[in-house]
C-alpha cells in the first residue's frame, strides 16, 4: 500500500521487496541528485513524469533507502525549467502528416515548421523505447491528436507529435503519433560511453535542415 502522505510530500509504494516507487514532483531533481551522490542500497533509477523507480541491490535495504530518500528530498529544491544541457536536434521537415498538422493548427506549412522550431522543449522523461524521450513544452497550437490507429512501422529517427508532447522514434517500433519529419540524430547506440544523449531536464530544440 502507498504510504500515507500530504499533497507536497514523497509517495513511496513497493513493487515487491526490491523495487520502489517513489511519487512526487521532484522526481526530476531527484533523479539528477541520484546521478550525482549515488545512494547505497540502489542499483539503478528510473525516471518517469512524477515518479521515480528505484530498483535496490538486496531486499534488506529497502527501509534504509525509503528513510534516506525522504531525507534527501527535503533537501531539494524546484529546479528551474530547462536547467540542463541544451540539445540541437536537426530536422528534415517532411513527414507524412507534416501537412495535416500544419492545417490543424491554422499555419502554412512553412510558418508551422517555424513555430516547432522556436518552441522550447524539455526532456520531461525517458521511456517506450530505449532512447526515446518525452519532451514537453509545446504551445497548445501545435499539441496534436494521436492517430486513431497506430501505424506498423514507424521509422528510426521520425519527429513526432502526440497530445502535449513531441519525441524521436529512436528505432522503427510501432506508433500512433503524428510524423512531420526525420533526423540523422542517433538517440541509441551502445558503443558510446552515454549511449542516451539526452537526460530529464535537458533543453531541446528542432532546427530545420534541407
Amino acid at each position: 500500500m502507498p504510504t500515507p502522505s500530504g499533497p507536497d510530500l514523497p509517495t513511496f509504494e513497493w513493487l515487491g521487496d526490491a523495487a520502489l516507487n517513489v511519487r512526487t514532483p521532484l522526481a526530476r531533481e531527484l533523479y539528477a541528485s541520484l546521478r550525482a551522490r549515488p545512494l547505497s542500497g540502489v542499483q539503478e533509477a528510473v525516471p518517469a513524469l512524477d515518479l521515480l523507480t528505484l530498483l535496490l541491490d538486496a531486499p534488506t535495504a529497502g527501509e534504509a533507502v525509503q528513510e534516506a530518500i525522504a531525507a534527501r528530498l527535503a533537501t531539494l529544491t524546484p529546479a528551474p525549467g530547462g536547467s540542463g544541457r541544451r540539445v540541437v536536434v536537426p530536422v528534415t521537415f517532411g513527414g507524412p502528416d507534416l501537412d495535416w498538422c500544419a492545417a490543424h493548427a491554422g499555419l502554412d506549412r512553412a510558418a508551422f515548421v517555424a513555430a516547432l522550431c522556436a518552441a522550447q522543449l524539455e526532456v520531461a522523461f525517458l521511456g517506450f523505447t530505449p532512447g526515446f524521450a518525452f519532451l514537453t513544452g509545446l504551445p497548445e497550437p501545435l499539441r496534436m491528436p494521436r492517430l486513431d490507429a497506430p501505424r506498423e512501422r514507424v521509422p528510426a529517427g521520425s519527429v513526432a507529435l502526440g497530445g502535449p508532447w513531441a519525441g524521436v522514434y529512436p528505432r522503427e517500433t510501432p506508433g500512433g503519433w503524428r510524423l512531420v519529419g526525420r533526423t540523422a540524430m542517433n538517440f541509441f547506440d551502445l558503443s558510446r560511453a552515454a549511449p542516451v544523449p539526452w537526460q530529464p531536464g535537458d533543453r531541446v530544440q528542432f532546427e530545420a535542415r534541407a
